[in-house]
């Protein structure tokens, strides 16, 4: 698919994506542009999650200095890009305040994707958590931008604790409960490595769905993850970041040596071809 889905497409997308969530456990992986993610529904994944940071790099840019209005265009693109539901990594709401969150909700919602993450990380290393009352706050203005829109958009709460240096576990779990309570679908927090961590957090905030993030080599299979209660398993810039990995070794092994065996298990252009014919 190419041009916008309808209005009943999208609707229907919404709701495949809330039954993803209801039983079992799936893999949620992140494109970063059209190609990608065109590739990754080839595969037959049930749904595809935007990427904040590998869509950042794909535009020469860090992680968290892409312009809303940017962001808005790459969610339109993936959305009309495939069939499938797309969840919006929507970092934290391109807002300062809960009133310019819940705008900004608004303005993804528009675009056609069947979730939305919130997180509670301020962008600032000084203090790189909002505090759990303003988070709280923000949440629910994002909670209450999907209910006023009246469309069945998924909220997923992220408490971004071990992402930002504070590998505080209850205090992770008492963010997400709050997230919860305020009115989040589905809890989401990222770098969380060993079972026990895994498990508190799905205990804690049962029966509502967890997400978990695999951005790179793991121990853990989908099952082991499932068998943990996880729900959805999500990627984030790992692919990407494979992505980079692969162009660094070729490119460095040809620009340092002289020497094209960097090139070694590259996609054949014709299957290339054949995607994208």
């Amino acid at each position: 698919m190419t041009t916008a889905p309808s209005t009943e497409q999208i609707r229907q997308r919404r709701a495949a994506f809330r039954r993803l969530h209801d039983s079992g456990c799936f893999v949620i992986p992140n494109p970063w542009d059209a190609g990608s993610a065109r590739y990754l529904a080839s595969l037959g994944f049930a749904a595809l999650a935007s990427t904040s940071s590998g869509f950042a790099w794909s535009r020469g840019q860090r992680d968290g200095a892409v312009a809303l209005p940017v962001v808005l265009d790459y969610l339109r693109t993936l959305v009309a890009t495939t069939d499938l539901p797309v969840n919006a990594d929507f970092e934290h709401g391109f807002a300062d305040d809960a009133l310019g969150v819940a705008r900004n909700v608004a303005l993804a919602i528009a675009t056609g994707v069947a979730g939305i993450s919130i997180e509670d990380s301020t962008g600032n290393p000084a203090a790189p958590q909002f505090a759990l009352d303003e988070a709280v706050e923000r949440m629910r203005a994002a909670r209450a931008a999907i209910d006023a829109s009246g469309e069945d958009v998924m909220l997923i709460g992220r408490a971004e604790n071990f992402f930002v240096g504070n590998p505080d576990l209850a205090d992770t779990i008492e963010r997400l409960c709050a997230y919860a309570e305020a009115g989040a679908d589905c809890l989401y927090a990222p770098a969380l490595h060993t079972a026990e961590q895994i498990r508190a957090v799905v205990q804690a905030v049962a029966p509502k769905p967890v997400n978990v993030l695999v951005g790179g080599a793991s121990a853990f299979t989908q099952a082991e993850l499932a068998a943990l209660g996880v729900r959805r398993i999500s990627v984030g810039g790992g692919m990407a970041r494979a992505a980079w990995g692969a162009l660094d070794r070729a490119a460095r092994r040809l620009a340092e040596e002289g020497r094209f065996d960097g090139f070694e298990g590259a996609m054949p252009g014709r299957d290339l071809n054949q995607l994208f014919g």
